[in-house]
Parts: structure tokens; sequence; C-alpha cells
């Protein structure tokens, strides 16, 4: 093999997940809340920096941005592989990725976000049927608990089940089984709580 054909089969994909990663890092709670003047999220409520402990500043359009940005930055450069025409591995490399420097962020000390904004957008780009399919579980099931963390948990664990039934490529549905089994995994603790009686729920004392 040559030097260029080695550089596009290993090094460009390399690139593209690294990319993706640095980018899934950038936590827009956090430079939000500081654009707003508001506490880091980290030290508030349940110290994870998403839209949804964001909200709990009072400040509605700081969250929002942040759902927003962490969804777009989801969305962004598994669409941007897609138009690319990368192999299916370098998709799935890339939404697992950026889904993960979300998680995992090298300029946070590698303490993340749970995810579901990011995984949102990630599965938005897959398909947006898929991505249509998990919001409207997770609104239904947040409109009828009151409970975040319950919507996220029922959207993460039908996800894999709507891509089966939606995604032509098994590549991708494996992409989403990941994507679910992380986001079930970070929201062990509210799992907990949920059990417990003790999850704080939006509009209940």
């Amino acid at each position: 093999m040559n030097e260029l054909g080695f550089f596009s089969v290993t090094l460009v994909p390399v690139i593209w997940i690294v990319a993706a990663y640095l980018l899934g890092s950038i936590s827009f709670g956090i430079l939000v809340s500081k654009l707003f003047g508001l506490p880091d999220p980290r030290t508030v409520g349940s110290g994870n920096p998403g839209a949804t402990n964001v909200l709990r500043s009072g400040k509605k359009s700081a969250a929002l941005i942040t759902l927003l940005g962490d969804a777009f930055k989801g969305w962004f450069p598994v669409w941007l592989a897609l138009q690319s025409g990368m192999l299916m591995w370098v998709v799935s490399g890339v939404a697992l990725a950026v889904f993960i420097g979300h998680l995992y962020p090298l300029y946070h000390g590698f303490k993340g976000g749970k995810g579901v904004a990011t995984a949102l957008g990630v599965l938005l780009a897959l398909s947006g049927w898929l991505g249509l399919a998990v919001l409207l579980t997770w609104l239904l099931v947040f409109a009828v608990s009151r409970y975040s963390s319950l919507a996220a948990l029922a959207a993460a664990a039908l996800a894999p089940v709507y891509a089966y039934a939606l995604l032509p490529y098994r590549d991708y549905v494996f992409t989403t089984v990941v994507l679910a089994l992380f986001l079930i995994w970070r929201h062990r603790s509210n799992i907990k709580k949920l059990l417990d009686g003790t999850e704080s729920g939006f509009g209940k004392k």
C-alpha cells in the first residue's frame, strides 16, 4: 500500500473519530452557564452539566441553548461523515466518539453529562425517523411521569427496537445499542432513586 492509500484508509478515519471526540468534549452546559452568569451546573442540583440541570437554575433560555448545543454537536459530525461518504464503520466510530466525548470530556477532567441530548443528535443524523421516535418517547414518558430521568431511560431502552425496525444497516443498529447501554449506565444513580422514591421530578415536591 502506498502512502496515499495508507492515509485514506487509516489516518483519515482516525482524524474523523478524534475530531468527533474533541467536539463532543465541549460542554455547552458549562459554557452557557458562564455566559449567562449562572452557577457551574456541576456544583448544583444533580451535578450534571446538561440541559435539565441548567433548567433548574430558572433560566429557560440557557437550558434551551444547552439542549440545542449538545444535540447539534451529536448531529453535526455524524451528518457530515454521512454526507462525505465515509464507510459505515467510520460513521459508527464518529457517532460513538462524539457521544463518549460528551460523557468523558477531555476539557473537563473526563467528567461530563449523561448524554441524552447528544445521543438524540446522533440518532437524528442516522435517521430522522429514528430520532423522532426516540424524542416522542421521551416527551410522552416525561409528560406522564414528570421525571426526566425516567423519560431518558425509557427512550434509551426503546431506541434499539426502533433502530432495528427503521435502519437498513445493522452497523448502525449496533451503534444504537451501545449508545443505549451507555445512557442506562450513566443513569444508574437515577434508577436507584426512582426505585427508592427519592428522585426529583419537575413539578413534584
